[in-house]
Protein backbone atom coordinates (compact mmCIF):
# COMPACT_ATOMS: atom_id res chain seq x y z
CA UNK A 1 0.00 0.00 0.00
CA UNK A 2 1.68 3.14 -0.99
CA UNK A 3 1.01 6.74 1.13
CA UNK A 4 -1.17 7.68 -2.08
CA UNK A 5 -3.62 4.67 -0.94
CA UNK A 6 -3.61 5.48 2.73
CA UNK A 7 -6.22 7.49 2.74
CA UNK A 8 -9.44 4.96 2.65
CA UNK A 9 -8.16 2.72 5.42
CA UNK A 10 -7.09 5.83 7.61
CA UNK A 11 -10.52 6.88 7.51
CA UNK A 12 -11.93 3.54 8.18
CA UNK A 13 -9.83 2.46 10.44
CA UNK A 14 -9.42 5.91 12.59
CA UNK A 15 -12.83 7.94 11.58
CA UNK A 16 -13.44 10.52 8.99
CA UNK A 17 -13.38 14.18 9.25
CA UNK A 18 -16.53 15.80 10.67
CA UNK A 19 -19.03 16.60 7.97
CA UNK A 20 -22.16 17.00 7.30
CA UNK A 21 -25.63 14.63 7.27
CA UNK A 22 -24.73 11.85 4.62
CA UNK A 23 -27.01 11.96 1.28
CA UNK A 24 -28.62 9.06 -0.10
CA UNK A 25 -30.29 5.53 0.99
CA UNK A 26 -29.08 4.38 4.67
CA UNK A 27 -26.76 1.71 4.30
CA UNK A 28 -27.25 -1.80 5.45
CA UNK A 29 -23.78 -2.96 6.71
CA UNK A 30 -21.68 -2.11 9.76
CA UNK A 31 -17.52 -2.09 9.47
CA UNK A 32 -17.39 -4.04 12.26
CA UNK A 33 -19.83 -6.79 10.61
CA UNK A 34 -17.88 -6.43 7.44
CA UNK A 35 -14.71 -7.39 9.67
CA UNK A 36 -16.14 -10.37 11.49
CA UNK A 37 -17.37 -12.07 8.32
CA UNK A 38 -13.21 -11.74 6.98
CA UNK A 39 -12.37 -12.94 10.40
CA UNK A 40 -14.54 -15.74 10.49
CA UNK A 41 -13.45 -16.97 6.65
CA UNK A 42 -9.58 -16.24 7.38
CA UNK A 43 -9.66 -18.25 10.69
CA UNK A 44 -10.81 -21.66 8.88
CA UNK A 45 -8.74 -21.01 5.82
CA UNK A 46 -6.21 -18.58 5.64
CA UNK A 47 -5.99 -14.71 4.81
CA UNK A 48 -6.05 -15.38 1.16
CA UNK A 49 -9.35 -17.04 1.85
CA UNK A 50 -10.87 -13.92 2.87
CA UNK A 51 -11.30 -12.49 -0.80
CA UNK A 52 -13.83 -9.46 -1.16
CA UNK A 53 -16.14 -12.06 -2.97
CA UNK A 54 -16.15 -14.29 -0.13
CA UNK A 55 -16.67 -11.61 2.10
CA UNK A 56 -19.75 -10.41 0.08
CA UNK A 57 -21.07 -14.00 0.07
CA UNK A 58 -21.05 -14.56 3.98
CA UNK A 59 -23.12 -11.20 4.06
CA UNK A 60 -25.55 -12.04 1.38
CA UNK A 61 -24.75 -8.79 -0.76
CA UNK A 62 -23.28 -8.38 -4.17
CA UNK A 63 -19.37 -7.38 -4.13
CA UNK A 64 -20.21 -4.46 -5.85
CA UNK A 65 -22.22 -3.87 -3.07
CA UNK A 66 -19.15 -4.29 -0.50
CA UNK A 67 -17.26 -2.01 -2.45
CA UNK A 68 -19.89 1.13 -0.87
CA UNK A 69 -18.09 0.54 2.09
CA UNK A 70 -14.51 -0.81 2.15
CA UNK A 71 -12.80 0.17 -1.07
CA UNK A 72 -10.71 -3.01 -1.65
CA UNK A 73 -8.77 -6.09 -0.15
CA UNK A 74 -6.00 -3.69 1.48
CA UNK A 75 -8.32 -1.76 3.64
CA UNK A 76 -10.51 -5.21 3.99
CA UNK A 77 -7.56 -6.70 5.86
CA UNK A 78 -6.80 -3.52 7.81
CA UNK A 79 -10.53 -3.46 9.12
CA UNK A 80 -9.47 -7.21 10.18
CA UNK A 81 -6.69 -6.37 12.41
CA UNK A 82 -8.03 -3.61 13.57
CA UNK A 83 -10.86 -6.31 15.29
CA UNK A 84 -9.13 -9.49 15.33
CA UNK A 85 -6.14 -7.77 17.92
CA UNK A 86 -6.48 -8.38 21.40
CA UNK A 87 -6.79 -5.32 23.57
CA UNK A 88 -3.93 -4.36 24.95
CA UNK A 89 -3.06 -5.18 28.62
CA UNK A 90 -2.97 -2.00 30.91
CA UNK A 91 -0.05 -0.80 31.71
CA UNK A 92 -0.77 0.18 35.21
CA UNK A 93 2.98 0.84 37.77
CA UNK A 94 5.19 -1.70 38.43
CA UNK A 95 8.64 -2.87 37.28
CA UNK A 96 9.39 -2.67 33.66
CA UNK A 97 10.09 -6.31 32.83
CA UNK A 98 7.36 -7.88 34.42
CA UNK A 99 4.92 -5.25 32.40
CA UNK A 100 7.20 -6.12 29.16
CA UNK A 101 6.63 -9.96 29.80
CA UNK A 102 2.77 -9.77 29.95
CA UNK A 103 3.07 -7.85 27.27
CA UNK A 104 4.75 -10.53 25.37
CA UNK A 105 2.78 -13.04 26.20
CA UNK A 106 -0.39 -11.31 25.70
CA UNK A 107 0.75 -10.36 22.05
CA UNK A 108 1.87 -14.14 21.59
CA UNK A 109 -1.79 -15.21 22.66
CA UNK A 110 -3.02 -12.92 20.01
CA UNK A 111 -1.23 -14.72 17.37
CA UNK A 112 -2.29 -18.09 18.28
CA UNK A 113 -6.01 -16.95 18.31
CA UNK A 114 -5.53 -15.49 14.84
CA UNK A 115 -2.66 -17.06 12.86
CA UNK A 116 -3.26 -15.15 9.71
CA UNK A 117 -2.39 -11.90 11.86
CA UNK A 118 1.21 -12.33 11.11
CA UNK A 119 0.40 -12.15 7.43
CA UNK A 120 -1.39 -9.20 7.38
CA UNK A 121 0.65 -7.00 10.01
CA UNK A 122 3.95 -7.08 7.63
CA UNK A 123 5.03 -4.27 5.79
CA UNK A 124 3.90 -0.49 5.80
CA UNK A 125 0.43 0.04 6.31
CA UNK A 126 -1.70 1.90 8.25
CA UNK A 127 -2.53 0.63 11.44
CA UNK A 128 -5.51 0.84 13.91
CA UNK A 129 -6.30 2.61 16.91
CA UNK A 130 -4.96 -1.44 18.58
CA UNK A 131 -2.06 -2.19 17.40
CA UNK A 132 -0.94 1.52 18.61
CA UNK A 133 -2.38 0.87 21.83
CA UNK A 134 0.32 -2.19 22.02
CA UNK A 135 3.20 0.05 20.83
CA UNK A 136 1.99 2.84 23.35
CA UNK A 137 1.91 0.36 26.32
CA UNK A 138 5.26 -1.77 25.55
CA UNK A 139 6.88 2.38 25.34
CA UNK A 140 4.99 3.21 28.40
CA UNK A 141 6.74 0.32 30.47
CA UNK A 142 9.91 1.85 28.95
CA UNK A 143 9.36 5.43 29.71
CA UNK A 144 12.13 6.37 32.31
CA UNK A 145 14.15 3.72 32.20
CA UNK A 146 17.55 5.57 30.40
CA UNK A 147 16.82 4.60 26.73
CA UNK A 148 16.01 7.24 24.30
CA UNK A 149 13.29 7.75 22.33
CA UNK A 150 14.79 5.36 19.15
CA UNK A 151 16.12 3.13 21.58
CA UNK A 152 13.14 2.46 22.73
CA UNK A 153 11.38 1.96 19.74
CA UNK A 154 13.66 -0.49 18.59
CA UNK A 155 13.63 -2.65 21.63
CA UNK A 156 9.86 -2.96 21.33
CA UNK A 157 10.79 -4.02 17.72
CA UNK A 158 12.98 -6.70 18.85
CA UNK A 159 10.50 -7.82 21.45
CA UNK A 160 7.50 -7.86 19.06
CA UNK A 161 10.16 -9.63 16.05
CA UNK A 162 10.91 -12.74 19.14
CA UNK A 163 7.06 -13.60 19.77
CA UNK A 164 6.63 -13.31 16.24
CA UNK A 165 9.21 -16.00 15.75
CA UNK A 166 8.09 -18.18 18.19
CA UNK A 167 4.18 -17.92 16.60
CA UNK A 168 5.41 -18.46 13.17
CA UNK A 169 7.48 -21.80 14.71
CA UNK A 170 4.23 -22.84 16.06
CA UNK A 171 2.07 -22.07 12.96
CA UNK A 172 4.46 -23.49 10.12
CA UNK A 173 4.63 -27.22 13.35
CA UNK A 174 0.59 -26.50 13.12
CA UNK A 175 0.66 -27.25 16.91
CA UNK A 176 1.44 -24.68 19.97
CA UNK A 177 2.02 -25.69 23.41
CA UNK A 178 -0.88 -28.44 24.76
CA UNK A 179 -1.38 -29.40 21.62
CA UNK A 180 -1.33 -33.15 20.63
CA UNK A 181 1.93 -33.53 18.69
CA UNK A 182 3.43 -30.86 21.87
CA UNK A 183 5.20 -27.45 20.91
CA UNK A 184 7.59 -27.17 17.35
CA UNK A 185 10.73 -27.97 20.24
CA UNK A 186 8.98 -31.09 20.74
CA UNK A 187 8.51 -31.89 16.98
CA UNK A 188 12.08 -31.02 15.89
CA UNK A 189 13.78 -33.01 18.99
CA UNK A 190 11.63 -36.03 17.70
CA UNK A 191 12.62 -35.62 14.41
CA UNK A 192 16.24 -35.09 15.25
CA UNK A 193 16.20 -38.18 17.49
CA UNK A 194 15.19 -39.94 14.42
CA UNK A 195 18.34 -38.90 12.67
CA UNK A 196 20.72 -39.11 15.40
CA UNK A 197 20.05 -42.58 15.99
CA UNK A 198 22.31 -43.24 12.91
CA UNK A 199 24.28 -40.22 12.45
CA UNK A 200 24.81 -39.23 16.09
CA UNK A 201 28.53 -39.54 15.98
CA UNK A 202 28.97 -36.47 13.93
CA UNK A 203 27.42 -34.16 15.83
CA UNK A 204 28.28 -34.33 19.34
CA UNK A 205 27.04 -31.51 20.53
CA UNK A 206 23.55 -31.49 19.20
CA UNK A 207 23.77 -35.11 20.94
CA UNK A 208 24.78 -34.04 23.89
CA UNK A 209 22.30 -30.82 23.90
CA UNK A 210 19.36 -32.88 23.13
CA UNK A 211 20.32 -35.67 25.82
CA UNK A 212 20.15 -32.88 28.54
CA UNK A 213 16.36 -31.83 27.11
CA UNK A 214 15.35 -35.16 27.50
CA UNK A 215 16.54 -35.61 31.05
CA UNK A 216 15.78 -32.06 32.74
CA UNK A 217 13.27 -31.04 29.94
CA UNK A 218 12.98 -27.56 28.70
CA UNK A 219 10.99 -27.99 25.31
CA UNK A 220 8.91 -25.46 24.53
CA UNK A 221 10.33 -22.57 26.24
CA UNK A 222 11.93 -20.42 23.28
CA UNK A 223 9.52 -17.73 24.20
CA UNK A 224 10.50 -17.33 27.72
CA UNK A 225 14.19 -17.70 27.28
CA UNK A 226 14.34 -15.62 24.30
CA UNK A 227 12.19 -12.74 26.20
CA UNK A 228 14.53 -12.93 29.32
CA UNK A 229 17.98 -12.73 27.40
CA UNK A 230 16.18 -9.54 25.62
CA UNK A 231 15.09 -7.72 28.78
CA UNK A 232 18.70 -8.93 30.09
CA UNK A 233 20.40 -7.03 27.54
CA UNK A 234 18.32 -3.76 28.13
CA UNK A 235 18.93 -4.35 31.95
CA UNK A 236 22.61 -4.37 31.07
CA UNK A 237 22.42 -1.24 29.21
CA UNK A 238 20.18 0.47 31.37
CA UNK A 239 22.55 -0.43 34.49
CA UNK A 240 25.68 1.27 32.52
CA UNK A 241 23.56 4.40 31.51
CA UNK A 242 23.02 4.80 35.03
CA UNK A 243 26.47 4.14 36.34
CA UNK A 244 27.97 6.34 33.50
CA UNK A 245 30.24 2.68 32.38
Amino acid sequence: MTSEQWGPAVRLLWGPPPAGPARGPKRGLALEGIARAGIEIADAEGLVGASMQRVAAELAVTKMALYRYVPGKAELVALMVEAAMPAAAPSPGGPWRERLQVWARGLLAGFRRHPWLLEATVGVRVMGPRELEWMEAALAALDGCGLTGAEAMDAVVLLAGHVRSIAEQERAAGAGPGSAGGGPDAQLALMLGEVMRTHGERFPALGAALASVAEHGGQDQALEFGLARVLDGLELLMTRRATGD
